[in-house]
């Protein structure tokens, strides 16, 4: 679990395959779509929800309702949609507010869960993937410097 804090990515800009997720556990697939001038990692503030288990096999559940009902059909999750999994399943005291995170900085939040933050488009929802905390997957929001 001490692989967060020595991640090859941190402190750049978000650039580079593994910003998209990291290849903590094989768990995220990422998206490779950073640092090719799209802007992505590049904001200052992120808005995101997300949903943390404890477990990989419950947030595989959660992460699962989400592609049956938007992901496999190249849709975007609806926010109030991703919250209503969040108050479900999320392990975190965000859950209740629909893994709410609202805005937060660059620097405010550890390891992979900024990667992963700061490099998924806004209004997609990133794969599962590891953290010190457990499994977590994001819906980012919105992005500004």
């Amino acid at each position: 679990m001490g692989k967060d804090s020595k991640s090859k990515d941190s402190g750049s800009k978000g650039k580079g395959k593994q910003a998209a997720g990291g290849s903590e556990d094989g768990a995220s697939k990422g998206k490779g779509k950073a640092g090719k001038g799209d802007g992505l990692g590049t904001c200052t503030y992120v808005k995101a929800r997300h949903i943390l288990c404890e477990k990989q096999s419950k947030i595989n559940e959660a992460y699962k309702i989400l592609q049956e009902g938007w992901l496999n059909n190249g849709d975007k999750v609806p926010p109030a949609e991703f919250a209503k999994v969040a108050a479900a399943y999320s392990e975190c005291p965000s859950g209740k507010k629909g893994g709410d995170l609202g805005w937060f900085p660059r620097g405010k939040m550890a390891g992979p869960f900024q990667e992963v933050a700061f490099n998924t488009p806004v209004g997609a929802t990133s794969a599962p993937f590891k953290s010190t905390h457990g499994y977590h997957f994001i819906l980012s929001e919105g992005r500004k410097n």
